[in-house]
């Protein structure tokens, strides 16, 4: 039999660890139950994708500047007309495959700023051409939320109800699609994707004693806080570096962390402002790189979603500075619901107190993280089953010829 053409799409390969990441657990996957499928990918960073995981790799967009914002009468125009091609280009690209899979990330939410013309739009170009030339799209443990913008909803919405599967990566995810109009009666919810990676080797101790890892994000508030995005990223920065100088002034040894290229410019600030050996940055590129970091800590605080799956697979007590209700549901799933403190209003001084309370507990913790990553491992073995099912019957029709 010929073998099935796979598909991969998203903003991959584009400086985001926790997208790669979903990547790489749906390449493995796909690698030990059906090696002989054929995969390439449809995605941002195409040589990127290309080096790191050996599949070859399409831009996304016609435009090279899609995510740049335009100002001059020529990159509009080139915009504009990038919109148009992009049609074509998505359909030629979905049309040559049998299966297409979106892997994880936060594709159906609005958490971070976003236009609607931008990735929006292209994953609803994606499902309509799925659904023109019968390929079966799959939205495979994505992130999903309210979403006020009403070009950015509709578009949310058409996309999710013209997949051929979707399942969700928390609760709160399918109900946003339900209450959107979405038929979820169907839809599965599982673990994050990333959960599926390997588990970093136990460390036992911290690399140093009293080793704090606190992962940063570049944060300026949701889609819907554009007005006062400059004064939550002061806020964001100026608690987050009190609290790094507080842990420094009691002799810690500090660890920052990213989980995006974007994310530099806040290590640089945090670095600056607290000017001490004793806080160091992280070269990680990779979230496999990110859960040796946080195994190596006796403690984690952070701010990117995938930065926490990190430090909670790897099985270290970990404090959320939470920016939208995915992580909250994610530290609740865990077990750590009582660890999480709003990255919109960061508290120097109550942000300590929940510190001091996470290491008072963490012996506790961990064996609580280890009970709840076994559980975890057993449900995401499930919906990887299931998902493989459901997109590769037994008997897989012929692929259609390359137009």
């Amino acid at each position: 039999m010929t073998p099935v053409r796979v598909g991969v799409f998203g903003l991959l390969g584009s400086g985001n660890l926790g997208n790669d990441g979903s990547l790489e657990a749906v390449l493995g996957h796909l690698r030990a139950t059906h090696p002989e499928a054929v995969v390439d990918a449809l995605c941002g960073g195409p040589e990127v994708v290309t080096a790191r995981y050996g599949i070859p790799a399409t831009r996304l967009h016609w435009y090279r500047g899609e995510y740049r914002t335009a100002s001059r009468a020529g990159a509009i125009a080139g915009k504009g007309l990038g919109k148009v091609v992009d049609v074509f280009r998505t359909a030629a690209w979905v049309r040559r495959h049998e299966v297409v899979i979106v892997p994880g990330m936060g594709v159906l939410e609005a958490t971070l700023p976003l236009r609607p013309w931008g990735f929006p739009y292209a994953l609803f170009l994606l499902c309509a051409s799925g659904r023109l030339f019968g390929t079966r799209v799959a939205l495979a443990g994505v992130g999903a939320g309210p979403v006020r913008d009403r070009a950015t909803r509709a578009l949310v919405r058409w996309s999710a109800r013209l997949a051929a599967y979707r399942s969700y990566r928390d609760v709160q995810s399918r109900d946003a699609m339900r209450e959107m109009g979405v038929d979820t009666a169907r839809d599965e919810v599982h673990p994050d994707l990333a959960f599926a990676l390997p588990a970093p080797a136990p460390v036992g101790h911290a690399a140093a004693p009293g080793l704090v890892c606190v992962g940063v994000m570049d944060f300026h508030g949701g889609n819907d806080d554009r007005h006062r995005a400059e004064e939550i990223h002061r806020r964001y920065l100026d608690g987050t570096t009190r609290f790094v100088r507080a842990l420094v002034e009691e002799g810690r040894p500090v660890r920052l962390l990213t989980g995006d290229a974007c994310d530099a410019p806040v290590v640089a600030a945090i670095l600056d402002a607290v000017d001490s050996p004793l806080v160091g940055a992280a070269e990680a590129a990779s979230l496999a790189d990110l859960m040796e970091e946080t195994a190596a800590a006796g403690t984690v605080v952070a701010t990117r979603y995938h930065n926490l799956v990190c430090a909670l697979k790897a099985g270290t007590p970990t404090l959320a500075l939470s920016y939208a209700p995915k992580s909250d549901a994610l530290m609740a799933g865990m077990g750590l619901a009582a660890y999480c403190h709003p990255a919109r209003e960061v508290d120097p001084d109550r942000l300590m107190e929940q510190f001091r309370e996470l290491e008072k507990n963490a012996e506790d913790l961990r064996r609580t993280l280890a009970e709840r990553n076994a559980a975890t491992a057993r449900l995401l073995e499930h919906h990887l089953t299931a998902l493989t099912a459901a997109l590769f019957p037994p008997h897989a029709p012929t692929p259609r010829e390359t137009p």
